[in-house]
């Protein structure tokens, strides 16, 4: 006796079919492909939902890439508009240190307010984490410092910053500016040639 496993044309084994139980005869066509039409529409329908379910989550995928488009654009766009906030003060109070230097004949009042000014631009600076560093008395470093001369110093070691001509800044511990400096070297006399 040969038993048969799953589906042939003519013949519907059921599993549940003991040893050497043969079933009753063959079942009609009609029957089966009854049965594969409500399977084959049940599969196509569910594969019809799953395409519109892919086409949605496709649709959402670009619309969700354009809206991070267009927010990292506009996060280019202004991205210092808070810091530009911050310097507006900063530059009306320069306006009005013209304005009152060209009223007043006292320049220390002027002088003054140049001062407070320039404070408070460091300030607004040190706000975002733009911090000058200082150069004057310290080894010259070629990573900080941009050396504009050399000069000789009997009271500085060799490759000591004496003087500072432009400060220099950093963001967040990253060089924004080196620093130009001027730098000592030791005095080179030339040694007396003897006879």
């Amino acid at each position: 006796m040969v038993k048969k496993h799953g589906r042939d044309k003519n013949l519907d084994i059921d599993p549940g079919f003991g040893e050497g139980e043969e079933p009753e005869g063959p079942v009609p066509v009609e029957i089966l492909q009854e049965g594969n039409d409500d399977v084959l529409a049940q599969k196509n329908e569910e594969i019809k939902q799953l395409q519109d379910r892919i086409l949605r989550m496709a649709a959402e995928m670009d619309n969700t890439r354009k809206r991070l488009e267009r927010e990292r654009s506009e996060g280019i766009s202004f991205a210092n508009e808070c810091l530009i906030r911050e310097i507006l003060p900063v530059i009306d109070n320069l306006g009005r240190a013209v304005q009152h230097g060209e009223e007043e004949t006292n320049c220390q009042i002027l002088l003054e307010g140049v001062r407070m000014t320039l404070k408070s631009m460091e300030d607004v600076l040190g706000k975002f984490g733009c911090v000058p560093f200082e150069s004057r008395g310290k080894p010259f470093d070629p990573k900080f410092h941009e050396a504009v001369m050399q000069q000789e110093s009997a009271d500085h070691p060799d490759k000591t910053i004496i003087q500072e001509l432009q400060k220099g800044y950093s963001l967040r511990d990253r060089l924004i500016r080196p620093a130009m400096v001027v730098v000592s070297r030791t005095s080179q006399n030339p040694q007396p040639e003897s006879d």
